[in-house]
């Protein structure tokens, strides 16, 4: 397999991505036949993934648009993935000139294309970092240098925290994360369910199955073990609803049922 020019000699090219899955669900073209051959296997069971990444696209722009609204000018989004149309920074700093970005991810491939979209952005930089380290993101050149943990911060957890095995503790690494905020801060969170997907259970277990076959466990969390990454926040209103369910721009019945598969919702420290 040819090494495209935009690849890292680091990563091993052979092996699907989940950061590379997501872009090819989103239509992006940093991808590999690796990863579009993986996202065609679960998308033989859950033909809407496509759907249910652009509702989680969708819903983080309206959450940080609200964000920004409500005053907030930072914002620490672990997990990023791979740079799209609509990233935080261009929606934050549309909303807010002068918001300050902090991208977090672990793939080199989506820290090396952030560092490129960046590069002439003082206001936005980018960390090689794990969610599962919280101190290590904390303590980064970037966040330092970037963030100003005494002033409210917007923290987005945004489809990552279903690639966290309980084993992990996710809930320990989010609990670190928020206590580290200044009052007034925000999280943003995105989760797979099972609950709300228009398939049966089963069915939707093979795409689930897709993912534990390449080594990134999917874990589809009840909505009751998605509120618990909430502790310590008061939910903003609607609360934690189907993505399409929080504050649309359009009506939620005009979009695919896949949409409403997971949960989303943003809660605010006093």
């Amino acid at each position: 397999m040819e090494r495209p020019a935009w690849a890292p000699r680091s990563i091993d090219i052979s092996v699907p991505s989940v950061s590379r899955i997501y872009d090819y669900y989103l239509g992006g073209s940093h991808n590999f036949e690796v990863d579009r051959e993986a996202a065609r296997k679960a998308m033989e069971f859950m033909p809407g993934l496509p759907k249910i990444m652009q509702a989680n696209r969708a819903f983080m722009r309206r959450a940080v648009r609200w964000a920004a609204g409500e005053g907030v000018t930072q914002f620490l989004d672990i997990g990023s993935g791979i740079p799209t149309f609509g990233n935080v920074h261009e929606v934050a700093q549309a909303a807010r000139p002068g918001a300050r970005v902090v991208y977090v991810d672990h793939d080199p491939v989506a820290v090396a294309h952030s560092e490129a979209v960046l590069e002439q952005n003082a206001d936005a930089g980018v960390v090689a970092a794990d969610l599962r380290k919280p101190q290590e993101i904390l303590d980064s050149p970037q966040v330092r240098a970037l963030i100003d943990l005494d002033r409210p911060v917007a923290l987005l957890l945004v489809a990552i925290l279903h690639f966290v095995e309980d084993a992990d503790d996710p809930y320990t690494a989010v609990a670190e994360l928020s206590a580290a905020l200044a009052p007034g801060s925000m999280l943003v969170l995105t989760h797979a369910s099972y609950e709300g997907i228009p398939l049966p259970t089963e069915r939707a277990g093979g795409a689930v199955d897709v993912y534990k076959d390449i080594r990134n466990p999917l874990i589809m969390r009840s909505r009751d073990e998605i509120a618990r990454f909430f502790e310590g926040y008061d939910m903003v209103e609607p609360g934690l609803v189907p993505m399409p369910e929080w504050r649309p721009d359009t009506a939620p019945e005009d979009e695919d049922p896949y949409a409403f598969s997971g949960f989303a919702g943003v809660g605010r420290t006093a």
